[in-house]
């Protein structure tokens, strides 16, 4: 009988494609002094401040994970996002958004060295 319930339950695993808008924009910085933690929550606090630019579809704030260390990951900086767009339209918007001005203009002093990734889904 337990066998039964168990297998009424179990259902073959697949995976579900999620659907993300089309325009990545991947944004790396370095802090001036990376053993500050109070300009690390600055930084993290400037670019969660972002999220309020209506044009972000999604948003992830990350530092650093502890993972494995190999020669293709390279873990040197301080803070990243990870922001969703529908559209170069949207992405442009945020660009000159007030928020994301203030943002600089807050946070700027903070960082040494920002890299940006831009990507469009195929």
């Amino acid at each position: 009988m337990l066998a039964l319930g168990v297998t009424a339950f179990a259902k073959p695993f697949t995976k579900k494609k999620m659907t993300t808008p089309p325009l990545v924009h991947h944004v790396f910085f370095w802090l001036k002094n990376p053993d500050s933690k109070e300009d690390l929550a600055k930084l993290i606090a400037g670019v969660k401040s972002l999220e309020k630019i209506e044009t972000i579809r999604s948003i992830h704030v990350g530092v650093p994970a502890s993972t494995e260390r190999r020669d293709v990951v390279d873990n040197s900086y301080s803070v990243s996002e990870l922001m969703f767009f529908d559209d170069t339209v949207g992405q442009k918007v945020y660009q000159d958004h007030p928020i994301h001005q203030k943002f600089i203009a807050d946070c700027s002093h903070l960082w040494e060295k920002v890299v940006v990734y831009d990507t469009m889904a195929m």
